[in-house]
């Protein structure tokens, strides 16, 4: 907590800066509601498919993974199946929760007038459903989403896109990611501080894919913002 506090209040007291959130893992607990559509998508078409390699789907988008990853599927259209993924998801009854200090993280960010996007490999109507959980409205905050980038993370644009959209350089925003792959798309945008959300991962995995600090959950960034708030 102490090197959140200390390096992101610098870096979010600047001239330029604002932060680059990732959704699933990030602003919400949802692994465990998106592995159960995956897991309810194979077991429907009779795959076996164990939850490490579920995992690989994580923080990526879903036709990029079916398209590259080993799988029961192969030789089928990627975007066919993750419309049945998707399909799954949206008849679930299980509610992701969110991580402790999104809320207020939202709230006090957008007390400060800090700029704030989401970079998500999620489709937009997810994004809303979250969006909906922490009480802000869509046209409220930018967002970058599955439907608007051709590479996915990995790949730097969608961070790169995040930047672009509040106007600012990549290398005065913070961002928060819980996936590898995102955290690999965050700094090759250059993004200036990325912290590295242990909701679904290691510290140890995250710090060698490149977080410059891992949390357990954004409250000590919601923590950094509230003070920003007291001292302007």
């Amino acid at each position: 907590m102490g090197l959140i506090v200390d390096c992101v209040a610098e870096l979010l007291a600047r001239p330029g800066a604002g932060l680059l959130l990732d959704l699933d893992g990030t602003l919400v607990d949802s692994e465990s509601v998106h592995a159960a559509a995956y897991r309810e998508y194979f077991s429907g078409r009779g795959w076996r498919v164990e939850d490490q390699v579920i995992q690989e789907f994580s923080g990526r988008r879903a036709p990029d993974v079916f398209a590259t990853l080993e799988g029961p599927w192969g030789g089928e259209d990627p975007v066919a199946l993750t419309e049945g993924v998707l399909d799954a998801l949206r008849g679930t009854m299980v509610s992701p929760t969110l991580v402790p200090g999104a809320a207020r993280l939202m709230a006090a960010c957008a007390q400060a007038g800090l700029p704030v996007a989401v970079v998500t490999s999620a489709r937009r109507w997810w994004v809303r459903v979250v969006l909906d959980l922490l009480d802000v409205g869509d046209a409220a905050i930018l967002m970058v989403t599955a439907e608007d980038c051709a590479p996915g993370k990995p790949d730097p644009e969608p961070f790169r896109r995040g930047a672009a959209l509040l106007g600012l350089r990549p290398g005065d925003l913070v961002a928060a990611e819980d996936s590898p792959a995102g955290i690999a798309s965050a700094r090759g945008a250059g993004i200036g501080y990325v912290i590295g959300m242990t909701t679904s991962r290691s510290a140890d995995v995250l710090r060698a894919a490149g977080a410059h600090v891992t949390a357990p959950d954004l409250v000590a960034l919601a923590d950094v913002v509230d003070m920003l708030n007291r001292t302007r």
